[in-house]
């Protein structure tokens, strides 16, 4: 085991709540600063620690990615510029609601429950109410508190937090963060769907050994790794024959340098390089070492399974495409609605990026729509012939040129409200096909 990889252990061992340095990680460990430093560099991006301002870096729990819209304390600092005041023990927390203490106080007890956040101006009573019913305090306004209080929230271990802002803009903040990470939530990577006990073989393996593994596992496709885990092939069925001598090393026949992905790989790329590069399997790597695997199948599966699911953040593509509507012209569709602020550009014209995006997407839902198919776009072409304006109604018809078993080729023209031809694209996409 590497000293990165000891360091990364050694902070998942401390207790959740501990404030780490690079020097104290440095001489705990026996590692010079720039090693610990970019250890804990990584731990950050892993979830491990998180770095508050005027409190330095803290250990806490690593959230499971599918519950990404619960934050911490910690995190609710860093979103709306605030200043912590007391409770530094409890900033590694996780908070379930907010509850905004614009009311009474015997009203605002009804909904103050342990975990929430509770947002309240310079009111001393409401901020004691919250602590004593186990929920963090932020005060808006920029305005403090009282020892009294910064004494209660170190002994309930929970935060109080100052922000300059006022309460609208904290939780539209707030509102935004969550959306986001909502909208990342939903993309699923690479990590969410590998194997991550793959079976491998070695370079001075033989043939005999490959054949006997086909047997006890049904696969047919294997990384081989070196002594340190790094790939340094890949042995699958085609590379070889059926009259090959048993004592022959796999090393003669296997594809050196192959195509790896990353834990963090999204799957729609790795959809990309599977279906362009035909690729069955793809080792996943973290620091060149081998940590799992993932097939076309697993690929094609998770893909299917995105789009079944609601989108439960909203992104650009979403509060454009919601402005539109479609309807059956023939074999063909049509696509009707009107361009919107988020379109535009600096001048007030809609964007051309923002007119390819809207073309690409209805190009491909055309597709979808003639078969329930996985699709890739490919190439594509737009000519555009004059600018504009917002709230133009705009009419987008696609005509599907060509539909193959593995490409697909589709014309989209656009015209405005006076059915004057303001664009048009031709868009190739790639069938991405289970094998």
């Amino acid at each position: 085991m590497s000293k990165h990889e000891d360091i990364l252990k050694y902070i998942m061992s401390l207790e959740v709540g501990t404030k780490i340095s690079v020097r104290s990680v440095a001489s705990a460990q026996g590692v010079s600063d720039g090693t610990a430093y970019r250890a804990i560099k990584d731990a950050d991006s892993l979830g491990l620690v998180t770095t508050i301002p005027r409190v330095g870096t803290v250990r806490i729990e690593k959230l499971e990615k599918k519950s990404i819209e619960s934050l911490t304390y910690g995190e609710v600092i860093n979103i709306i510029d605030g200043t912590l005041l007391g409770g530094k023990e409890g900033i590694h927390k996780t908070l379930h609601k907010f509850v905004i203490g614009a009311m009474t106080i015997d009203a605002m007890e009804k909904h103050i429950t342990p975990g929430c956040l509770l947002i309240v101006g310079n009111r001393e009573e409401a901020q004691r109410l919250g602590l004593e019913h186990e929920s963090g305090v932020l005060i808006t306004g920029g305005f403090g508190c009282s020892e009294e209080i910064k004494k209660l929230a170190k002994e309930k271990q929970l935060p109080i937090i100052s922000s300059t802002y006022d309460t609208f803009t904290i939780a539209s903040m707030i509102n935004k963060a969550i959306s986001e990470s909502l909208i990342k939530k939903d993309i699923l990577l690479v990590e969410d769907i590998m194997n991550n006990e793959p079976f491998c073989l070695r370079p001075n393996d033989t043939v005999a050994d490959w054949r006997r593994l086909v047997q006890e596992t049904g696969h047919e496709r294997y990384p081989v790794v070196d002594d340190e885990l790094r790939v340094v092939g890949i042995i699958t069925a085609k590379d070889l024959a059926k009259d090959v001598s048993s004592d022959e090393l796999i090393s003669r026949f296997m594809s050196r340098s192959p195509i790896t992905v990353t834990p963090k790989t999204t799957v729609a790329y790795t959809a990309h390089i599977t279906g362009w590069e035909g690729i069955e399997l793809c080792p996943v790597i973290q620091n060149k070492r081998l940590v799992g695997v993932v097939t076309r199948h697993d690929v094609i599966k998770a893909l299917q399974y995105i789009s079944r699911q609601p989108q439960m953040g909203e992104t650009f593509e979403d509060m454009v495409m919601k402005n539109f509507e479609f309807e059956m012209v023939g074999d063909d569709l049509y696509f009707f609605g009107k361009i919107t602020p988020e379109m535009l550009d600096p001048v007030g014209t809609a964007s051309w990026s923002s007119l390819n995006m809207l073309l690409s997407t209805i190009g491909i839902m055309t597709l979808r729509q003639k078969n329930s198919i996985n699709i890739f776009i490919d190439s594509m072409s737009t000519y555009f012939t004059q600018p504009i304006q917002m709230d133009s109604m705009i009419d987008i018809y696609t005509k599907v040129l060509d539909m193959g078993r593995n490409f697909s080729k589709i014309r989209i023209e656009m015209y405005d409200s006076r059915k004057q031809l303001v664009a048009t694209s031709i868009l190739s996409a790639k069938v991405l096909k289970k094998i």
